[in-house]
């Protein structure tokens, strides 16, 4: 196994893993292949009701709209390894950066951070949580992703200069 701690490996979090966090990682998959730099991305949810299942269909609709198919993507539930293997682990919303510090080993190695932190203008602020609502909702969703993908991207390139 890569050891994660000299490795760049992120993990997005929300409720299901079917809307907020597979659009995150979908969005900073693309971000990442841009930008020729290689990250371990995967996503998970606090909850378990959706494990295994694919994302939303909106979600997918919305990603298959920007140019990304996750209709392959399987929800799963955060696990106490992924406080070790995953760097940095950006929770989606406030609940879930809570029950994620409440989750994490004493000794875990992953930095927690909510994700609009990354983003100049949104610091403190959760992704808009789509679920409840319409199509519209979802573009509001990946147009938030995106943008910290983008600020992730830059953070991740230059963690890579300062090791260089």
């Amino acid at each position: 196994m890569t050891d994660r701690r000299s490795t760049p490996a992120v993990l997005f979090v929300c409720l299901g893993n079917i809307c907020r966090s597979p659009l995150a990682e979908a969005a900073l998959r693309a971000r990442l292949a841009e930008a020729a730099v290689e990250v371990a991305v995967d996503s998970a949810g606090t909850g378990s009701w959706h494990v295994g299942e694919p994302p939303d269909p909106r979600a997918q609709a919305v990603a298959l709209h920007n140019g990304h198919d996750i209709a392959h993507y399987r929800g799963r539930q955060v696990a106490a390894e992924d406080f070790y293997r995953f760097t940095h682990i950006y929770a989606l919303d406030h609940e879930n950066l809570a029950e994620l510090q409440r989750r994490a080993p004493a000794d875990a190695t992953a930095r927690l951070a909510l994700l609009l932190d990354l983003v100049e203008g949104l610091e403190g602020q959760p992704v808009a949580d789509p679920y409840f609502g319409g199509e519209a909702g979802f573009h509001t969703t990946w147009s938030q992703v995106d943008r910290a993908a983008t600020a992730l991207v830059d953070y991740l390139q230059g963690m890579e200069r300062l090791k260089g």
